[in-house]
């Protein structure tokens, strides 16, 4: 992260964000003439990466938090509704069947 992007986010907002993850470890290396980068290597191999370039105190710690609850994986399409292993045997259920009334 480049010095600029450090002040952004004070010392005292960094060390509460660490001292309540302790489980996360956090690393600043000096990167001259770059944009400043977070970076989430995950247990599973893979990483994230997300610019953090013009961005405030605020919105950096909304990614690093991000970063925190992410698993790593790529973003899935959902096909359907409802994710299950069973499929059910009688549908999804919905208020319009068997009432009568008109879908």
């Amino acid at each position: 992260m480049t010095i600029r992007a450090l002040e952004k986010i004070s010392v005292g907002q960094l060390a509460k964000f660490a001292s309540t993850h302790p489980q996360i470890e956090f690393a600043v290396s000096p990167r001259p003439r770059k944009h400043p980068v977070l970076i989430g290597h995950y247990i599973n191999g893979k990483q994230k990466s997300i610019c953090v370039k013009n961005m405030d105190s605020l919105q950096i710690l909304k990614k690093m938090e991000l970063l925190r609850d992410a698993s790593g994986e790529k973003n899935k399409k959902v096909n359907k509704p409802v994710t299950s292993i069973n499929e059910s045997v009688r549908g999804i259920w919905s208020p319009y069947h068997g009432t009568g009334m008109p879908v």
